[in-house]
């Protein structure tokens, strides 16, 4: 790192704390300003910042191992989660909206009721803000840790420091962080969220560009993996028999895993988003836009660099660092200063969300609702800001003990498999109750861990995820029909708050006199009619950046196909809410 590059990363650091400090007085109001900005975000900021939420500093280096180690059909491992955030658009955006909770765990007592509903709340609060979510942050230090070790930021001045000295400047990171999400509350992440991700993607291109040219361009690329036996890394799907990507574990990412998950109706910090939008409008466009820019706008620049990592470090120990490697072997001065800030930016965008959303949990739906429910809203922000310096505390013990980045993000993906359908059935069947809930999320999250256990062997993340997702079922489907419904009281008066469509709300309807606000059946079909846009869009992308004419042109034909659809069903919806 030359001085003008650590000149661009320093620019970047005051520009951020800037920001935070400048809103910190929209943040101090009460947990509703704070956690949740006041309700006020545009779409627009909503959907970046929930874009660049889930880029952080791993996901460049994680998709970098996967498609060293399985191509790029690998990444359907992440690609599959694309079917439950489309109904996040138009099934469950406006349905959160409605709801106008400040976590998602807040719902549990609105839905449920009494004991059960309670011990629920608690539960999911914990589970979620301590260990999932300090294993979350964990592994973005963990891929902040690889950038610095690779980049050599910390050789010299790291000497003097005990311990781990890779860790101190992330430790360093994580406080600055602290700063100005402490500060500014939800407002000050969304905030700095917009400008990091534009950051972040005007890094990532950067890193793409330099290194396509130098190795002659896509067909040459193309050619260096034919000629090392690599050319299935350049498929969209795997081959059957594939020992990279075994054909149950690709059918299970599709057909299991994105409606099994814990956050199947969105969830976590999306959530957070979609409380705060202005209107439930706002919160089906910010639902859009964070689709276009997480799956169709950035995936091709990592994929891109993965692959000409595996031409240029083909006996790479660690695929994961190809990276960071590609960066120090290409971006001349300044453009690596940009690049590491762009690093950085995506870091402390996921960190600083983790770090709110998780004190939400501990403040909102722990000390407010168990401990001091008449707290005042200036003791619960006090508390927030508590509550963030405890979740980075726990996180930084996390990243000592993780390696592998994918190892880490196929691991939160297997313990929060198992409840997803119950809290997609919860919105449209009113037999669902909190004690099949808390069923289905303790089920999941034990039998994952039990399938992690020696006696298992080396089992295949397929089947991990089929024997989580159906083993769960096994235990809360019984579990409800053995333990009592909601009374009407409760199911009437979450009707009228958020007024679900589908026939499972039926007997509660007729109680009501209340008509849905949308209908399902139109809501599904306009999801499916936007499966077919993004998932055209993506592969159009794809085709036109690996020259590959044929994906190109049938890709755009399924966009076209989804948005025809989308025009008509659009027209249909509005006529039916009409009648």
């Amino acid at each position: 790192m030359a001085p003008l590059d650590w000149a661009i990363v320093g620019v970047y650091l005051v520009g951020t704390l800037a920001v935070g400090l400048w809103l910190s007085r929209r943040a101090s109001g009460g947990i509703v300003d704070f956690f949740v900005g006041g309700r006020a975000l545009p779409w627009w900021l909503a959907g970046t910042s929930m874009a660049a939420t889930t880029f952080s500093v791993d996901t460049p280096l994680y998709v970098t191992g996967v498609v060293a180690r399985r191509g790029i059909a690998g990444n359907w491992e992440w690609w599959a989660f694309a079917l439950s955030h489309l109904l996040l658009i138009y099934i469950f955006a406006r349905l959160w909206r409605r709801a106008e909770v400040v976590t998602d765990a807040e719902l549990t007592e609105i839905r449920y009721g009494g004991r059960p509903a309670a011990v629920l709340r608690g539960t999911r609060a914990f589970l979620f803000a301590v260990p999932i979510n300090c294993i979350a942050i964990g592994y973005v230090m963990l891929a902040m840790r690889k950038v610095i070790e690779a980049l050599g930021l910390f050789e010299g001045a790291g000497a003097a420091l005990p311990g781990d000295q890779r860790l101190w400047i992330v430790a360093a990171l994580s406080v600055f962080v602290l700063v100005y999400a402490g500060l500014a509350g939800l407002w000050g992440v969304v905030a700095t969220d917009f400008f990091q991700f534009a950051l972040a993607m005007v890094g990532a291109l950067l890193v793409a560009g330099f290194a396509i040219v130098d190795v002659g361009g896509v067909m040459e690329l193309k050619r260096g993996l034919a000629d090392m036996g690599r050319s299935d890394a350049l498929r969209m799907v795997p081959r059957p028999g594939s020992p990279d990507l075994p054909m149950g574990t690709f059918l299970a990412y599709l057909g299991i895993q994105w409606w099994a998950w814990r956050r199947s109706d969105g969830g976590g910090e999306f959530v957070q988003r979609m409380s705060a939008a202005r209107t439930e409008e706002d919160a089906e466009k910010a639902a859009w836009l964070f689709n276009v820019l997480h799956y169709v706008v950035r995936a091709w620049p990592w994929i891109l660099v993965a692959l000409v990592a595996i031409v240029v470090f083909p006996d790479l120990e660690d695929p994961e660092m190809g990276y960071p490697l590609l960066m120090l072997r290409y971006l001349p001065v300044g453009a690596l200063g940009l690049v590491v800030a762009s690093f950085v930016a995506a870091f402390m965008s996921t960190v600083s969300t983790q770090i709110n959303w998780g004190a939400s949990y501990l403040v909102n739906d722990l000390y407010a609702r168990f401990v001091n429910p008449d707290a005042s809203q200036k003791r619960l922000v006090a508390l927030g800001r508590l509550a963030s310096v405890i979740i980075v505390a726990f996180a930084a013990v996390a990243a000592f003990f993780a390696n592998d980045i994918g190892t880490v993000f196929r691991f939160m993906i297997a313990i929060g498999t198992g409840p997803g359908a119950v809290l997609i059935l919860r919105w449209f069947w009113w037999r669902v109750n909190a004690s099949a809930e808390l069923a289905s999320m303790i089920a999941g999250f034990g039998i994952a861990l039990a399938t992690y256990l020696p006696v298992w062997g080396g089992m295949g993340f397929g089947l991990r995820l089929a024997i989580t997702a159906f083993g769960t079922a096994a235990v809360w489907i019984p579990v409800m029909y053995l333990t009592r419904p909601e009374s009407d009281a409760t199911l009437d008066a979450f009707y009228r708050r958020v007024r679900p469509g589908g026939s499972g709300w039926n007997e509660v309807r007729a109680r009501t006199g209340l008509e849905p606000i949308t209908l399902l059946r139109y809501d599904a079909a306009r999801t499916v009619a936007a499966t077919a846009v993004l998932f055209g869009g993506m592969f159009a992308v794809g085709g036109a950046m690996l020259a590959e004419p044929g994906l190109a042109l049938g890709s755009t034909l399924l966009l076209l196909a989804g948005l025809a659809g989308l025009r008509a069903l659009g027209k249909r919806h509005v006529t039916a809410d009409a009648d």
